[in-house]
């Protein structure tokens, strides 16, 4: 696990060149991009969302496109389109800004659900179909969207089966005063996403993919997954609790927190500090507990505080 380890030092430290005081935010990216899941990053505007998908993007050997969505943007926009080729009488098939390794989805709740949907078949097959035949995506494959809070003009909500298809949402939030005075003091001059360089190699990224999945979930930890989810399931304040793949989700994302840390094991800590980030945004709070202000983080942190955690009968993988 030292090399997954060594891997992910140099490329959170390589994003802290630009992105100044937001450690755990950018520690979730990074799980996020060893899990081969895409991530939603949901803020208010300039506090740096877009900044930390290019400079995520700049720090690997991977081909990279940006999409700017807005409300006039087509599907087709998206995916790419056939075009008649008048010399030898054929459709040719012109790629969209989607085939791309890492793909930044800009403003993503600008554009029209129906633009949003062009995504879906993107980010769980890693695929494409247009016009009946499919075009296979490149590996490896992660869309960063970047979005606003709902209550904002001019958004549209992003369906549920769009939003359970992202690993993880995660915030920047606004930086504290010594953060922010840093910011000042870096771009100065210029910005240093401009001198930012990548310090990983397609082939190391593929292999530390690989590798997370050989690290060791116990059976006690497994069900501590599970009955996290039926309580998301069954809590009266969730209208659509979290989904199975919001259980995988978490499966995986353990994993990657656990190499992060330099374990081959995952322990139950992995899985409380990631519930909220992996769950919150799969969860559809109930109409009743909207009045009351209630926020699927809240509900998700209050089961984790009301459920019991794996102790004397865990189990540490035998060396």
């Amino acid at each position: 696990m030292s090399d997954i380890q060594s891997f992910s030092k140099r490329l959170i430290e390589n994003l802290e060149r630009v992105i100044v005081g937001k450690r755990q935010t950018v520690e979730l990216t990074v799980i996020g991009l060893l899990c081969q899941g895409h991530v939603l990053i949901e803020d208010v505007p300039g506090v740096g969302k877009t900044v930390l998908a290019r400079s995520l993007a700049k720090s690997l050997g991977c081909t990279f496109n940006r999409l700017q969505f807005t409300p006039d943007m087509l599907p087709s926009d998206v995916t790419g389109v056939s075009i008649y080729n008048q010399s030898n009488r054929k459709f040719e098939f012109r790629n969209g800004p989607i085939f791309a390794q890492i793909v930044l989805v800009d403003e993503i709740n600008r554009a029209t659900p129906k633009t949003q949907a062009a995504l879906l078949e993107a980010m769980e097959e890693r695929q494409v179909t247009v016009d009946g035949i499919t075009h296979g995506l490149p590996s490896p494959f992660m869309v960063l969207a970047t979005q606003n809070p709902i209550e904002y003009e001019g958004t549209f909500p992003l369906p549920e089966a769009q939003l359970d298809r992202f690993l993880l949402r995660v915030r920047l939030g606004y930086p504290n005063p010594l953060d922010e005075i840093e910011v000042l003091e870096r771009q100065q001059l210029r910005h240093p996403i401009e001198s930012l360089a990548p310090v990983i190699k397609v082939a190391e990224l593929l292999a530390a993919m690989e590798a997370i999945k050989e690290i060791y979930i116990s059976s006690p930890v497994k069900r501590y997954i599970v009955d996290l989810m039926n309580r998301t399931r069954q809590n009266n304040d969730v209208y659509l609790g979290a989904s199975p793949r919001g259980s995988l989700g978490l499966f995986r994302t353990g994993q990657a927190r656990a190499a992060l840390d330099g374990r081959d094991y995952v322990l139950p800590d992995d899985i409380k500090a990631l519930a909220v980030s992996v769950l919150a945004h799969r969860i559809i709070v109930s109409p009743a507990a909207r009045l009351r202000e209630l926020s699927s983080e809240r509900i998700v942190t209050e089961i984790l505080d009301n459920l019991p955690v794996p102790g004397g009968d865990y189990e540490e993988p035998i060396k």
